[in-house]
């Protein structure tokens, strides 16, 4: 018999050994879980309300059972509690707070007790599984790793990486591409975070960063730092754009990315399923970086407004429809791996919108200035947008206009100061008419004509503009101020001068301390 038990003690650290070898857990969480599990079973004999721990010998195996009594002055739990008196009885130098530990005799289990250790022996090393894979996948959030297609549902795929599994969403996976139980499969771990049913890796195969990391895999320059991938953008399995620069002068980043005869590259479309892969050279200069994200379109000439983040090319008539691309396809990753918003226009499309634009502008002088028509085009042809820029220039920057002299200048100096006088002044009245309060006047960032604006729109009081966000000022839709050209600084700034009275009228003492020498009654 004690031949038995003892061959039932190694066979207990064996199968604690098996367990901890096979799940790639510590050994101590497996006995532990064993701990747990025995002691369950011995309070569902003993009584649940008794405090009873189990303990494995880990060197023998034994299973030593006990009950737990704490020392206590008055009893309120006679299980799990025992008077300083009665425990002198079993322990002379026992005192307050101490424990009593009682043996118990070990335990038969039964078939449902025996069930139910191990459902707690599963579930807690179950848990330690989990946990060991958490920690081992959530620093490797960025890299590449190969699996085993173990199962797929509904188009989402489990991926078995050998010591976790991991999932590739439908739409993190490729447009057309289909994956079979037992295929191999290589994707990106762009997210691993804990969830109610365990630690979730996530994989990609249609992240940008998947393609940086093939690329970073096929060439050993970016590998090794000398060249380095800027950006990515994709639209997966169709086309992708990669911007790469080199800290080395003398290596060609676009030929090392492409390799002997687009042998890099080439891996990488196979990897990806024929997607077309565009290697563009990136440049700190935007307006450059741009022209060549555009490829393989010419481009004629860009315009930068870097205030609105925005950029427009003009590409020749023929080039339009390979500068937007199938879909807008060529314009939207051009967009995306610069960050800037691109509008595309013809050189004919430009020219009749300057002539537009110069038109209006000529106009505007001749009704403004009274003037000719030839007057107006020369100062619109010099640059001149406004009849406020008139007033804000060097005299000299009109009279050396050709055709131009001293006396010129001065007397369309004067007509504009009387255009813009008069203007305010009419402005003014309708400012008041609609009832715009002075203490919006008084904020110096704000013309008359916004003013009107503001009140057209309801805003009439220092608070009404306090509550208002930039993107009610400037939105490109809906913007109140939207036809003054403010960036968001500038109207953040606005909304912060309406908000400084709030601040202003605090009344002192708020904090609950008065300032010395005045005394509250």
């Amino acid at each position: 018999m004690e031949n038995a038990a003892s061959l039932n003690r190694l066979e207990l650290l064996q199968v604690a050994d098996a367990v901890a070898r096979e799940k790639v857990i510590d050994r101590d969480i497996v006995l532990a879980a064993m701990e747990e599990a025995i002691q369950k079973a011995a309070r569902a004999k003993y009584g649940h309300e008794n405090d009873i721990r189990a303990n494995i010998d880990r060197g023998t195996g034994e299973i030593r059972l006990a009950r737990i009594r704490e020392v206590v002055e008055e009893v309120e739990n006679e299980s799990t509690q025992i008077s300083l008196e009665h425990a002198k009885r079993e322990k002379p130098d026992a005192a307050l707070g101490d424990f009593l530990v009682d043996p118990l005799p070990p335990i038969d289990f039964g078939r449902i007790a025996a069930q139910t250790a191990k459902q707690v022996i599963v579930q807690k090393v179950r848990e330690a599984e989990r946990e060991r894979q958490y920690q081992e996948y959530k620093d490797r959030v960025g890299e590449i790793v190969n699996g085993i297609v173990k199962r797929v549902e509904y188009g989402n795929v489990t991926v078995d990486l050998g010591k976790a599994d991991a999932v590739v969403r439908r739409d993190e996976m490729l447009p057309r591409e289909t994956f079979r139980q037992g295929d191999r499969i290589r994707a990106y771990i762009y997210d691993v975070r804990q969830e109610p049913r365990g630690p979730q890796i996530f994989l990609s195969r249609s992240h940008p960063q998947f393609m940086a990391k093939l690329f970073s895999q096929e060439v050993p320059e970016i590998y090794d730092g000398i060249i380095e991938v800027k950006a990515v953008a994709r639209d997966p399995g169709s086309r992708a754009k990669i911007a790469v620069v080199s800290h080395d002068s003398s290596i060609d980043p676009v030929g090392a990315c492409v390799g002997m005869r687009g042998s890099r590259v080439q891996a990488v479309v196979n990897e990806l399923q024929g997607e077309k892969i565009d290697i563009i050279q990136w440049s700190p200069d935007q307006a450059s970086f741009i022209v060549n994200a555009l490829a393989p379109a010419e481009v004629a000439k860009v315009v930068l407004d870097e205030d609105a983040n925005r950029i427009e090319v003009v590409v020749p008539d023929d080039q339009l429809s390979l500068a937007i691309g199938r879909r807008g396809q060529n314009v939207r990753l051009a967009s995306q791996l610069s960050g800037w918003d691109i509008d595309i226009l013809t050189e004919e499309e430009e020219s009749n919108r300057r002539q537009a634009e110069f038109s209006v502008r000529t106009q505007s002088f001749m009704n403004a200035l009274d003037v000719d028509e030839t007057i107006a085009q020369l100062l619109a042809s010099e640059g001149f947008t406004s009849v406020e820029d008139i007033l804000y220039v060097d005299p000299s920057e009109i009279s050396d206009i050709e055709g131009f002299d001293d006396e010129i200048a001065t007397e369309l100096i004067r007509r504009a100061q009387e255009h813009v006088d008069q203007t305010n002044s009419e402005l003014e009245m309708k400012r008041q008419e609609m009832g715009v309060n002075d203490d919006i006047v008084n904020l110096q960032m704000l013309t008359p004509a916004m003013i009107v604006a503001l009140g057209e729109a309801g805003v009439k009081e220092l608070d009404d503009l306090a509550d208002l966000s930039a993107d009610e000022l400037i939105n490109s839709e809906d913007g109140i101020l939207r036809e003054f050209g403010l960036t968001a600084d500038e109207a953040n700034q606005v909304i912060m001068a309406a908000r400084a009275h709030w601040f202003d009228d605090a009344e002192p003492g708020v904090d609950g301390e008065h300032d010395e020498g005045n005394p509250t009654v």
